[in-house]
């Protein structure tokens, strides 16, 4: 085990995050660390962001890929997590390898950046005092890759920003094709390509983002709904049971420790 596990003390929480350096805001969402919420073995479920994130694990650093569902992590005692998440279409020119090949999988950072590299940040990662730090250097690695990585797919970003919207859009491809001036079959080929999959379920994920973080303000379902963007509160209940496996009422008065 890393030598950083009693320093999550300094945590008043089992989750944390903070925002990247100015230069890196561009591309990355956050950067965070997590530890077990429990001194027994535990399970935690992950929810669809829309985002790719880095992750160590105290043992080897993977990419958790785009999700369409919720995950389960199995949590040890005493286990960690750490990380660079990236904002939604941002990760794929740093990576090297296209979103939808990651879509739903966790793989190994050496099988996309070689195992000499990953190697080496391993070794960096393992010595790190901190997971605080454990993140920072994470994020120094992706500074420098940054330097010479293409730059996101301006349709994308723009896609992203058009569908972060709480109003409901049942047409949304139609939508979103003619706001951006691109053919409903290029805009799903370049949302695949940057985001994994196209743009009606990253409309969904992008959605019930949006319920999660209302959800604070909003204790009324019907009203968490509308707000939110969905037809109805019974919408609601199925993008949520196919999102997380809960419902509503079980989900939002649930605080998770959000592993990665």
């Amino acid at each position: 085990m890393a030598p950083y596990t009693s320093a999550m003390s300094e945590a008043a929480a089992p989750y944390r995050e903070w925002p990247a350096e100015r230069d890196l805001r561009d591309r990355v969402a956050c950067l965070w660390a997590s530890c077990s919420p429990s001194s027994s073995p535990t399970s935690e479920r992950v929810f669809p962001d829309g985002c790719i994130d880095i992750v160590w694990d105290g043992e080897a650093a993977f990419v958790a890929g785009p999700d369409t569902g919720p995950v389960l992590v199995d949590w040890r005692p005493g286990g960690v997590f750490a990380g660079v998440r990236f904002r939604p279409g941002r990760a794929p020119s740093l990576l090297g390898v296209s979103a939808v090949e990651l879509l739903d999988r966790r793989v190994q950072l050496a099988e996309l950046w070689g195992p000499v590299v990953a190697g080496s940040l391993a070794e960096r990662l393992a010595s790190a005092p901190s997971l605080a730090i454990v993140a920072e250097t994470l994020a120094e690695e992706v500074r420098a890759r940054a330097a010479r990585a293409a730059s996101s797919d301006p349709v994308v970003d723009a896609l992203v920003a058009l569908l972060d919207r709480p109003a409901p859009a049942p047409g949304v491809v139609a939508l979103a094709s003619s706001e951006l001036g691109v053919g409903e079959r290029l805009l799903h080929r370049r949302c695949v390509t940057a985001l994994g999959y196209g743009p009606k379920t990253l409309h969904r994920v992008l959605r019930f983002q949006r319920a999660l973080r209302r959800s604070r303000t909003r204790p009324r379902l019907v009203d968490l709904a509308a707000d939110a963007g969905y037809a109805d509160q019974a919408h609601m209940a199925r993008e949520c049971r196919r999102m997380t496996g809960l419902g509503p009422s079980e989900l939002f008065k649930t605080t998770p420790s959000w592993p990665y």
